[in-house]
């Protein structure tokens, strides 16, 4: 029987050489396109997660529930051409943080119902994520009560997979900011002690004993570290191996075990490929792809106002809706009126991507793919506005029709990590 490839990251390669995989943070449907075109074309797995804010039973910010989020990865399955065994659905984060302004009690019977929801519609990867203080709760809490609390939705978890039939693999801790990614500009990090890693091990696997839960843990096959990467804002801390030497050698320690490494977007393709070999064998990505999304969005706006001159303009549109609903981004963004503005459309955090499934921003979308229907962009026009995808539009490998420039766009980023992942 093969193995699960969950299972495989544990192992290397015939040539010796750790394998990854990538992890696909997003909600976007042109954005799970593109990993799965980009999988089903390579012949490998695409892990397509969504977040707890994201998706959870009250809807998240995307208005989906599991089940919903399933349905929808599912069709566009479809759409693409891929087997069900090529690609496999994952939830992050999972926890009381979309409640955490709540009691713990309460927090958790949501979290639970969560964590059950997502089981129950076929997730096959689940981050349990407790450890956020909730209402009267210090902000982070102790690994002990962290590790009980994921025991418990792990507990959950169990019984659910007796009900869909699928057996869930988990990750467990959480080294890395909230949901939502780090709220100013990041000068150093801290990367995580060896001894914190092997102690939160050890702390998740006596909880889950003492949950009467033993046997899961042989499923457990990630550990959320900080291995030294993250962004901000307007600035990305890049990879530095000789700082996580001593967090890699930790996973001998922990067989069967890899680390998670998160935030692992605008990392440099070498960089890439170094987390994976020290360990860090699965590579979580979101914001770097619905910023490339945009780009490509932004650069067929450009386009469309210089072959329709007058036609409405995407950024504007965007800029109004933004500013309207301040509520994704204020928090954010600091400096003055004009920085907060550039940051609002080019910022690494990428807290636009929480508009586009607004309706203000569907219809301006639809109206600029609209305006651009049946045209076949210019070689000349690409490299204006798309240059990313100018050398392959103009060898003619690839199409000049906007949607297909969207998601190729997309594609582009993607590369990197599927390339690092092996």
């Amino acid at each position: 029987m093969p193995m699960h490839p969950l299972e495989a990251l544990a192992h290397s390669d015939a040539g010796g050489r750790r394998i990854g995989i990538t992890s696909v943070c997003s909600a976007h449907p042109l954005v799970i396109e593109a990993a799965l075109r980009h999988a089903h074309e390579q012949g490998t797995v695409a892990l397509i997660e969504a977040t707890c804010n994201q998706v959870n039973q009250d809807g998240g910010y995307t208005g989906m529930t599991p089940t919903r989020f399933r349905d929808a990865v599912v069709e566009l399955a479809g759409k693409v051409g891929i087997q069900p065994d090529r690609f496999l659905l994952g939830g992050d984060h999972l926890g009381p943080n979309p409640w955490k302004h709540l009691s713990a009690d309460e927090a958790m019977r949501r979290s639970e119902i969560m964590v059950a929801a997502y089981v129950e519609a076929g997730f096959a990867k689940i981050h349990l994520d407790t450890s956020m203080g909730c209402h009267g709760e210090p902000a982070a809490l102790p690994t002990g009560t962290t590790a009980e609390r994921a025991a418990r939705l792990a507990r959950v978890a169990e019984d659910a997979a007796v009900r869909s039939g699928v057996l869930p693999y988990y990750v467990i801790g959480t080294e890395v900011p909230t949901p939502g990614g780090a709220h100013e500009a990041i000068d150093a990090l801290a990367v995580t002690k060896p001894e914190k890693a092997i102690g939160d091990y050890e702390a998740h696997r006596a909880a889950f004993a003492a949950a009467g839960i033993g046997q899961a843990f042989a499923r457990v096959v990630g550990l959320v570290v900080q291995p030294g990467v993250e962004f901000g804002s307007e600035n990305v801390v890049t990879y530095e191996p000789e700082r996580a030497t001593g967090l890699s050698a930790a996973l001998k320690s922990m067989p069967g075990l890899v680390f998670e490494a998160h935030s692992t977007d605008y990392q440099p393709a070498d960089s890439l490929a170094r987390l994976v070999q020290d360990g860090f064998a699965i590579l979580k990505i979101g914001p770097a792809l619905t910023f490339a999304l945009r780009e490509a969005l932004y650069g067929l706006d450009a386009v469309n106002r210089f072959l329709h001159p007058g036609s409405a303009s995407l950024i504007v549109e965007m800029e109004k809706l933004m500013v309207e609903r301040p509520e994704n981004w204020s928090a954010y963004y600091a400096g003055s009126a004009t920085e907060q503005r550039l940051q609002r459309h080019f910022s690494y955090s990428d807290r636009i991507r929480y508009y586009w499934a607004q309706p203000q921003a569907q219809l301006a979308v639809g109206a600029l793919l609209a305006d651009l229907d049946g045209v076949t962009l210019s070689e000349t026009l690409i490299s204006q506005y798309l240059p990313r995808l100018y050398e392959r539009a103009r060898s003619g490998a690839l199409s000049a029709g906007p949607r297909t420039l969207i998601i190729e766009s997309v594609r582009e980023v993607l590369g990197r990590h599927f390339a690092a992942c092996g």
